[in-house]
C-alpha cells in the first residue's frame, strides 16, 4: 500500500514539474502566457510515464 502512495506521489510530481518548467522562461506580456492544452497532455503523458516505470516488479525478489 505504501508503494502505491509513493508511486502517486511521484508521478503527480512529475506532472507538476512539466507544468513548472514548461510555464517558467515566458515574459508576462507574452500572449497565450498560461498553461496551454498541449502542456497539459504533456503533463499527463509525464505522470503516465512515471506510474508505469515505478511499477512493481513480479520477479524482484527472485
Amino acid at each position: 500500500m505504501k508503494d502505491q502512495g509513493i508511486r502517486k506521489f511521484v508521478a503527480v510530481l512529475a506532472g507538476l514539474a512539466v507544468i513548472y518548467f514548461g510555464t517558467t522562461g515566458r515574459s508576462p506580456e507574452e500572449e497565450g502566457s498560461g498553461i496551454s492544452g498541449g502542456l497539459v497532455v504533456l503533463a499527463l503523458l509525464a505522470a503516465l510515464l512515471v506510474w508505469h516505470l515505478t511499477r512493481p516488479g513480479g520477479n524482484a525478489a527472485k
